[in-house]
């Protein structure tokens, strides 16, 4: 038995919107307070010209500063080419993830009862507790 303590892992998955800021909040509050690395996750089909969800350049540059302020030890993955729901179960297996935090939208009644397909896949292909976060209501 090894004296190497090992470090946690938070995975969130994140997208540049009042979701995404949500669940990278979240992400970063667990990570602190469990001891663990953050990892996050921000990835595109790749099949579109330009995806308004996948960071560049300066947006990219800004998650960076803003997860080194944090004080906690951060990964910043970019995958290309599968969808989302496939991506996160991946890293949350490769990293042995003990939380996998999620952005997901308020919707109606029947929105509620069938849920975002992506946030739904999500919950039932990873092996790790999930955190979904909503945003605060539109006023």
């Amino acid at each position: 038995m090894s004296g190497d303590v090992q470090m946690g892992t938070v995975v969130v998955g994140h997208v540049p919107n009042p979701r995404g800021a949500a669940a990278l909040a979240h992400g970063v509050q667990e990570a602190r307070r469990r001891g663990a690395r953050l990892v996050v996750v921000n990835s595109s089909r790749g099949d579109a010209l330009v995806d308004p969800e996948y960071l560049q350049g300066e947006a990219l540059r800004g998650l960076s500063d803003q997860l080194a302020a944090s004080g906690v030890a951060f990964e910043v993955r970019q995958p290309v080419g599968r969808d989302v729901a496939e991506e996160l179960a991946a890293v949350v297996t490769e990293t042995a993830a003990d939380l996998l935090v999620i952005g997901i939208r308020h919707r109606s009644a029947v929105g509620k009862l069938l849920m975002g397909s992506a946030a739904q896949r999500i919950l039932l292909d990873v092996d790790c507790p999930v955190l979904a976060v909503k945003t605060a209501p539109p006023a």
